[in-house]
């Protein structure tokens, strides 16, 4: 077969892989000029760094397998990480029970309560259970107002803005639960990363998939889909910024989030249009400092403090060796607006200069002198709003039209967004896609 993939990222890289794995010919078109979209570096301090922070639990086996099977395995580390909360304008740790149990801010019969029905998500397998009410109505019912007040609405305010009150409890479970894979008993996480960085990780993937015959574009814009007599024949797409052109395939996969796939196929019926375009995104804004000595103590610190433009804190090098980048400390500040908002809008050194006296609150020693340089990213379509009784609303793969199939987000549940389910989900339609080629 020849199957032409539409975006390097992590699905359509899985699934070429896997589609050449098998001997069959798949050409992957991807618009940047780099592979692994937000799992892509870039360099800092003679290191590669992702444009978007990245780790793996140990419950992500479909990555671990993947970069095993590239040959990477010896470059997969697993690493104890630091959590931590901050809050009513000091950092808590964050890590363990006992860290819960010393957090003040809470009544200690709440922070009873908390750990309990935490504890009880971990162990809870049945997601579907959650799915017909929101977090917030969940958490404010068994954990208490006070915990929801001061945990769990500004993370959910912070995550998912405006939203924050109709994401799904099931969304909610999903990060509980799979934490709890990444430690033992009362131990505090181990999170992997591959010092070669991801981004190798998915270059050398490319590689490999020019080795088994098939063939990885970047720089390449997918224009349209082409549909006849009710089945992709292909598509029509610039490479590296030369002439239209058209490609003939068997299959196509699309990997575009749902409102850049219904841009490609404008014939699309409006049944499976309408279950599309009900798909909303929030994006991702991320500044990336570069510091000449640490910031905090801390590799993940949840921000529930919304008066604070930023939700999340990760420092990178407080668990991966700062000799990597030079001898220098990586902040990542994190941020998922909508794309209307101003501060998605807001250019970098604007944003930065917003930034600056509120990590004086995390830090009072912090200096804009500490500051050796600083990277600002931005993907839209990164963050899927995941509402109630969500899997009902999810799109099938396969689409109204013959070999034609769509591998995004948006179908990646219960679980998050991330590498791994990309991988898998990739694999998977590849597996798909192939199976309906024989009948």
């Amino acid at each position: 077969m020849r199957v032409g993939i539409i975006g390097g990222g992590a699905a359509g890289l899985a699934a070429a892989l896997e589609l050449t794995n098998r001997g069959h010919c798949a050409e992957v078109f991807e618009a940047a000029p780099f592979l692994g979209g937000q799992a892509s570096t870039f360099e800092v301090g003679g290191g590669q760094l992702e444009r978007g922070y990245h780790h793996l639990f140990v419950s992500d086996t479909d990555m671990v397998e993947l970069i095993n099977e590239l040959g990477l395995g010896d470059s997969l580390e697993w690493l104890e990480s630091r959590v931590g909360l901050f809050y009513d304008g000091r950092i808590w740790d964050f890590a363990t029970p006992l860290d819960l149990l010393r957090f003040s801010p809470l009544p200690l019969a709440q922070r009873i309560r908390l750990g309990v029905w935490t504890f009880l998500l971990q162990k809870t397998r049945n997601w579907r259970r959650f799915e017909g009410v929101t977090a917030a109505e969940w958490t404010r019912r068994h954990m208490g107002d006070a915990a929801y007040r001061v945990i769990w609405e500004p993370m959910l305010r912070g995550k998912f803005g405006d939203y924050y009150d109709q994401v799904s409890m099931t969304w909610l479970w999903g990060k509980i639960y799979l934490r709890v894979a990444s430690r033992k008993r009362m131990q505090k996480e181990r999170l992997g990363y591959p010092m070669c960085s991801f981004g190798t990780v998915f270059d050398v993937c490319g590689e490999r998939i020019a080795e088994q015959g098939g063939r990885v574009h970047t720089g390449a814009r997918v224009q349209r889909i082409n549909i006849a007599g009710g089945a992709a024949t292909g598509f029509t797409a610039t490479v590296g910024g030369g002439p239209e052109q058209d490609y003939e395939y068997d299959a196509v996969i699309a990997t575009t989030p749902s409102y850049i796939f219904t841009r490609l196929v404008p014939e699309l019926p409006d049944a499976y249009r309408a279950v599309l375009e009900s798909a909303q995104y929030l994006a991702a804004v991320l500044v990336i400092l570069v510091l000449d000595r640490p910031l905090t103590s801390k590799y993940w610190l949840n921000v529930a403090d919304r008066s604070l433009p930023f939700v999340g804190i990760i420092e990178h090098t407080n668990m991966i060796d700062r000799i990597l980048y030079g001898g220098n400390h990586i902040v990542y500040l994190t941020n998922y607006p909508d794309r209307s908002s101003e501060l998605y809008r807001k250019e970098p050194a604007e944003l930065l200069e917003e930034y600056l006296p509120h990590l004086r609150r995390i830090n009072p020693h912090f200096s804009r002198d500490w500051i050796i340089e600083y990277h600002h990213h931005r993907v839209d379509g990164a963050q899927p709003i995941i509402g109630v009784n969500y899997g009902d609303r999810i799109p099938d793969h396969r689409t109204p039209f013959q070999s034609l199939y769509l591998a995004n987000t948006t179908q990646i549940y219960p679980e998050d967004r991330g590498t791994n389910y990309s991988v898998r989900m990739g694999r998977q339609v590849a597996r798909m896609v192939m199976g309906d080629a024989n009948g």
